[in-house]
């Protein structure tokens, strides 16, 4: 497997701002990849670098074996962008803006054109003037879905859309990772990402603080366990059990996190104690998310 963006020690500045500080990013030929973080962490400055829209202060970015900056035009045609805020020609119908980008890129499958203008019940002969923030959406992730490029980029592509369309965008970003194409999914939707990407990279104050699959990133997170038990310890015993966190004993009900190394001595111990009913529930990957962020940001001296 091949590196489509590879991405070494990413800087950029504005003025006295430091909005990328040594960013590392590696997304692999046929991947999903979510791109996570905050307002102000990075990740739109980090895209526009991959667009060649912005030059990098220092580091190196290559996309598809090119360096945008220099490489922008011909790297345009080989990638499919959606923004979070899509801006249309006032004065073109949504069929003719799909047909423009196409042609930039190269050409579209129509039939996979037609099905996604039929999937997003989207009316081709509106002008761009007249459509809604989540019309104005579906044009732009027609023309990047119908596209024959090998890399798409989008950022925050389901904003304005509804939860049905969310739907709709979950089954065609599926079914195009099942085609072998890399996309670099940058959403506020923790529950979108979790869903579609095979890895998630996480940033924070200008760096990728964690990066893998959502197993490897669980691995390094507690588990939430719940378990009924006939015979239930007391805390003080339980307290003697390595990795154990946030024990609560209420009846025959025991609830704790536990470290994943220590997942397995755990049901051991309470399988001695006779369980009735036993839940381990894995992080969520908002969990994951927010304790990333848990921690105070150190200030300046």
């Amino acid at each position: 497997m091949t590196d489509v963006v590879q991405v070494h020690d990413l800087r950029k500045t504005f003025g006295r701002t430091t909005a990328l500080d040594g960013l590392d990013l590696t997304v692999r030929e046929g991947e999903v990849h979510g791109f996570l973080g905050p307002n102000g962490s990075g990740k739109s400055t980090t895209i526009r670098i991959l667009l060649g829209l912005l030059r990098a202060d220092g580091g190196s970015a290559t996309v598809l074996g090119q360096d945008p900056w220099r490489d922008a035009t011909e790297l345009h045609r080989l990638l499919a962008y959606v923004p979070g805020d899509v801006v249309l020609w006032p004065s073109l119908s949504g069929g003719e803006v799909i047909d423009l980008l196409g042609r930039l890129r190269g050409g579209l499958d129509e039939e996979r054109r037609r099905h996604l203008v039929e999937r997003f019940a989207l009316d081709e002969r509106t002008r761009g003037r007249a459509y809604s923030k989540g019309n104005r959406q579906k044009v732009a992730l027609v023309a990047a879905l119908a596209s024959d490029v090998p890399l798409l980029v989008l950022d925050e592509p389901t904003s304005g859309l509804d939860p049905l369309m969310e739907q709709v965008f979950q089954e065609e970003l599926a079914a195009l990772r099942a085609r072998g194409r890399t996309v670099l999914l940058s959403s506020h939707i923790l529950s979108e990402v979790e869903r579609a990407c095979d890895r998630v990279s996480i940033v924070r104050a200008g760096q990728v603080v964690d990066t893998g699959s959502l197993a490897e990133l669980r691995h390094l997170t507690r588990t939430r366990v719940r378990a009924v038990l006939r015979d239930a310890p007391s805390l003080a015993e339980i307290a003697s059990w390595p990795g154990t966190h946030d024990v609560a004993v209420e009846g025959d009900t025991l609830t704790c996190s536990v470290e994943a190394a220590h997942l397995g001595e755990l049901v051991a111990a309470l399988g001695s104690r006779g369980v009735t009913g036993l839940t381990c529930q894995p992080p969520t990957l908002e969990e994951l998310f927010l304790s990333r962020y848990d921690t105070r940001e150190v200030q300046p001296a």
